[in-house]
């Protein structure tokens, strides 16, 4: 396995999380009840710099990448046995480059194209009826809502056996996340924890075993809310775990990260909302330290029983 190989590796799972590690995606209001049969389109761009060197026993110096993240996806909510839920599909697709000295050499490479799919359940099951029409929305008040999200990664991005780095991971991933909300005049305080499992990719590198272990995470969001639905986020999260083994060997890139970051959302009218982001990773003992900020742009439409009324 050559240098650039591994290289490659540690910049592809970076780029496919998202300019995150995978447990510490800092999504804020996640649980926030939806009215059933509201639809979102979003499309968001982001772009990150810095260190994203995940095992540090590679002797790489002065590790910089520069990587460009563009998502498109389709949210809607619905009535789940009388409870709020939502339903979204994310497909990334990422282009980027990266310089580093070797052995006194510089380096450069760079790679571009379509990541995984991304399909996400999430269910409330406390504090978050589902609100069927509009007098319903106009007298729930949300106090302390809990809810369970689960999201798949489907291996549908492309992928070449005899090459790295790849957009697509050629493995299936499950990320299952418990949260928590509360809701005080206008703050809102949320908490959740993570766990992400990873099934084997079997065609590593021409028909080597690449395996994960579980990744932990918890996050948290302090909201404060303004007038015109405008809101301003203070987001954290911490990651550990995630060591891979190829062909059973156990590699060196047990991580322990921190995250933190900013959101700010702006409303333009009633259907149409901006999103801002800026996040910076630091690594505790091993993971990526870098700085990334990312703009998003959603779209809103209700159902006929919500239609112009909301």
């Amino acid at each position: 396995m050559n240098r650039n190989r591994i290289i490659g590796w540690m910049v592809l799972v970076f780029l496919l999380t998202g300019l995150s590690s995978r447990s510490q995606e800092l999504e804020p209001r996640s649980l926030l009840n939806v009215p059933v049969g509201t639809n979102f389109i979003i499309t968001g761009y982001g772009y990150g710099q810095g260190n994203i060197m995940l095992d540090p026993s590679i002797p790489i110096e002065d590790f910089n990448a520069k990587l460009h993240t563009f998502v498109a996806a389709y949210l809607r909510s619905f009535n789940l046995f009388g409870l709020s839920a939502k339903v979204d599909a994310v497909l990334p697709c990422g282009t980027g480059d990266w310089d580093y000295t070797f052995n006194g050499q510089d380096e450069y490479d760079k790679s571009d194209g379509f990541g995984d799919l991304r399909v996400r359940l999430s269910l409330n099951f406390l504090g978050a009826p589902a609100i069927k029409n509009s007098q319903e929305f106009k007298n729930y008040k949300q106090k302390t809502v809990a809810g369970y999200i689960f999201q798949l990664i489907i291996p549908t991005g492309t992928y070449y056996s005899d090459q790295l780095p790849n957009l697509g991971s050629n493995r299936w991933g499950f990320k299952n996340q418990l949260g928590v909300s509360h809701t005080m005049n206008k703050w809102i305080l949320e908490a959740y924890v993570a766990l992400w499992l990873f099934t084997a990719n079997n065609n590593y590198l021409n028909g080597n075993e690449l395996k994960q272990k579980p990744y932990f995470g918890v996050k948290s969001h302090l909201i404060r809310l303004f007038k015109k639905g405008m809101w301003l986020a203070a987001d954290a999260g911490y990651g550990v775990g995630g060591t891979t083994e190829v062909n059973d060997v156990v590699l060196s890139t047990h991580m322990s990260t921190l995250r933190f970051g900013l959101t700010y959302a702006l409303p333009l009218g009633d259907k149409h909302t901006l999103k801002f982001t800026a996040v910076s990773g630091v690594r505790i003992e091993r993971g990526p330290d870098f700085d990334a900020f990312g703009i998003s742009y959603q779209f809103r439409w209700f159902g006929k029983k919500l239609r112009n009324k909301i």
